[in-house]
Formats: structure tokens, C-alpha cells, sequence
């Protein structure tokens, strides 16, 4: 059943919330000085550095590989490329921080050498290895653990000054499969979950931060496919969304497919979630979601 967004502005909140998260930002500073325009929604790209990603497609082979398809991402439209040495997908084998450290570094270097004014974004949920990639040259942090796998995360992200993507994830990547269960509604935690983010980051010093609801984290398809249409109850919070749903199981799923059939489906659930709210679509198709954001903006410009 839909509760209206109003239902949750009156649950308890700290009073001192409305001071605390000003109206959506537009923009986000990397301690680089590189600046993320969101006045328009805008396009991520995936780079995997994973051999076990769950879309094939999107796994990097080679530096040269990388530096590829970096470039033809950013032609394409993108503006941020996102950097993944960790597998989150459903039952990935987990890894040494090293071996993440050694993939993700190397990487990072590489794309700030060959392409100095991207907007770099690592994928990540342990300080550390957050706080070796920014000193290596990326201009944010995206943590699928929200903080809840490394207590040491806000404070290293607070330190860096860097802009930092709060998720919503029970569990681990390892288990969160059988955490689908919630004994409240679905987006009533999502929403107490980033409030208590939100508060925690700023008190470690974090400014800018976006919100992604974690589609297909420790959530089935069918609770996935329910926080995308009610995407726009996430707008109470005044932080910019990240909508992470590309080729996912909630696209394929309902469909019988495979991921690497899904991107017409993909497209399709962009659209839905721009009209949502979302300011950032992380993609693997850089160019298709970069124009379903196109025909979004000139549809919604020409009917004002």
C-alpha cells in the first residue's frame, strides 16, 4: 500500500533535520576542484575491474581495455565513470582489501593520467582503500555498504572532503540475499536509513551527498520494481538520487531474459526513474542513457 511522502515528515525525526539537508544541491565538489553539474541529470558509467561481474560485458580486460572504453564512454555522454574492483553482485566471492587495492589503484591512475578533468568515482565499501583512490586522483566515493561495512568510512570520506554516495544495503553482498524481508514499509527504512546517514556524514564533515536506494540489494525484484515508482517519496530527504538498475535482475527478470538482453529494458526504467526524480543513472550503456536523459529533457522542456 502507498503511504503519501507526508506520512513521513511526521515520524520522528531529529528537529534539527530541516537545517541539516537544504534544498537538492546542483553541483558537487571533488577536493580535486573538479566540479559534477547536476543541474541536468547526468549519466555514470560502469568500468568493472572484476573478472566475476554479473554483466560480462561490462568486466575491463586490460589497461588499454579500460582506457577504451573510458573514452568512448565520455564521448558518449558520460559524466562520471565509476570504478569497480569488488563484486557486489548476489553471492560474489569476497576478496582481500589488497587485491581490491591492487585493481582499483592502477586504474584510478590511469584515467586521471589519460583523461585529467573526468569526474572519477570509486566504487567501494572500505576506507581504506576509499582513501588510497582519492589520493590517487578520484573525485568521489560510492559505497554500497552506506556505511554499514566500515564504521571507519564517514570519517576517512569526512577527512577527504570528498562527495560520497550513501546506499541502502542490508548484510553483505554475500547474504544479502536472504535479507528481503522488512517488518515495515520499504521505503519508510529506506528514508530512516538515509536520515541517519545523512546526519552521521555531516557530523564527519561530509557536504555532498547523493542518495542511492540500492535496487536489487538485499531487495527482491518485485520490492525493487516498488521503490522506483515511488522514487519521488526520496525527494523529502533534499539530496540528489542515483538510480542503479542497469541490466539488473528487476529489468531481466519480469522479462525471462539475461542481462545482456536487457538493455532495452533498462532504457525503458530509466525513463521511469527520471521521472522520478533521478539526477544520475549509473549505466553500462553510456549512449542509450544518455539519450533517454535527452528526450526526457526536451519532452518536459517542450510541455513547459
Amino acid at each position: 500500500m502507498d503511504i503519501e511522502p507526508l506520512f513521513y515528515l511526521a515520524t520522528p525525526m531529529p528537529s534539527y533535520l530541516p537545517t541539516l539537508l537544504p534544498s537538492c544541491p546542483n553541483s558537487l565538489l571533488s577536493p580535486h576542484g573538479r566540479l559534477l553539474s547536476l543541474h541536468q541529470p547526468q549519466v555514470m558509467g560502469i568500468l568493472n575491474l572484476t573478472p566475476d561481474s554479473f554483466f560480462a560485458g561490462s568486466r575491463v580486460a586490460s589497461e588499454q581495455d579500460l582506457l577504451a572504453r573510458a573514452a568512448a564512454m565520455l564521448a558518449a555522454g558520460a559524466a562520471v565513470l565509476d570504478l569497480g574492483a569488488y563484486s557486489t553482485r548476489p553471492g560474489a566471492a569476497d576478496i582481500s582489501e589488497a587485491e581490491e587495492t591492487q585493481r582499483l589503484l592502477p586504474a584510478v591512475q590511469a584515467l586521471r593520467r589519460e583523461f585529467p578533468q573526468a569526474f572519477l568515482s570509486v566504487d567501494t565499501f572500505r576506507a581504506r582503500v576509499a582513501h588510497a583512490a582519492v589520493l590517487a586522483g578520484a573525485d568521489m566515493v560510492n559505497d554500497v555498504g552506506g556505511g554499514t561495512l566500515d564504521a571507519a568510512m564517514f570519517a576517512t570520506v569526512g577527512r577527504l572532503r570528498a562527495p560520497y554516495v550513501l546506499m541502502h544495503l542490508r548484510g553483505t553482498p554475500q547474504n544479502m540475499a536472504q535479507l528481503t524481508h522488512y517488518d515495515e514499509d520499504l521505503v519508510l527504512t529506506l528514508l530512516r536509513h538515509f536520515r541517519d546517514g545523512l546526519v552521521a556524514l555531516r557530523r564527519a564533515g561530509v557536504v555532498d551527498v547523493l542518495l542511492d536506494p540500492g535496487f536489487g540489494f538485499a531487495k527482491t525484484a518485485a520490492q525493487s520494481h516498488e521503490l522506483l515508482r515511488r522514487l519521488p517519496e526520496l525527494q523529502a530527504l533534499g539530496r540528489p538520487v542515483l538510480v542503479g538498475l542497469s541490466r539488473k535482475k528487476m529489468v531481466y527478470g519480469p522479462l525471462g531474459l539475461s542481462p545482456e538482453a536487457a538493455l532495452n529494458g533498462t532504457t525503458a526504467l530509466h525513463m521511469v526513474a527520471l521521472q522520478g526524480g533521478a539526477r544520475l543513472l549509473r549505466a553500462h550503456d553510456v549512449a542509450e542513457a544518455h539519450q533517454t536523459i535527452q528526450l526526457f529533457a526536451n519532452t518536459f522542456s517542450m510541455a513547459e
